[in-house]
């Protein structure tokens, strides 16, 4: 294989890698943001029915 493509293809790797990383940590920051929620809201209502 020729470098030219080699290095495309390891551009293209690396561009892959770094969309999943960011999909992941988005959907890791998601699922925190909801279980804070669910904390926040369960204190709230525990407050209420005090």
């Amino acid at each position: 294989m020729n470098a030219e493509l080699e290095y495309t293809v390891m551009q293209h790797r690396a561009s892959e890698l770094r969309r999943a990383a960011a999909e992941h940590r988005r959907a890791r920051e998601a699922s925190e943001s909801r279980s804070a929620e669910r904390r926040h809201r369960s204190l709230f209502a525990r407050f209420l029915a005090s």
